[in-house]
């Protein structure tokens, strides 16, 4: 998994994840999300200065920069 797709899995689980009436089968949907973020952070981190063109499109359509 790539770094801009660990950045959409977080952000799916915490949207996908009720607040309000927390679902049991979403138990581990904060937990899951939280290791996806840290990883997204890690790949963004490791990258940083020295992305080729794709891959900074990718985080670009990943977090919605340019839309």
């Amino acid at each position: 998994m790539t770094g801009p797709e660990h950045y959409r899995e977080a952000e799916r689980l915490v949207c996908s994840t009720s607040l309000r009436n927390p679902l049991p089968e979403d138990a581990n949907k904060p937990g899951a999300a939280q290791v996806h973020a840290t990883l997204a952070l890690a790949a963004a981190t490791a990258a940083a200065g020295r992305m080729p063109g794709t891959t900074a499109q990718a985080w670009d359509t990943a977090t919605g920069v340019g839309s």
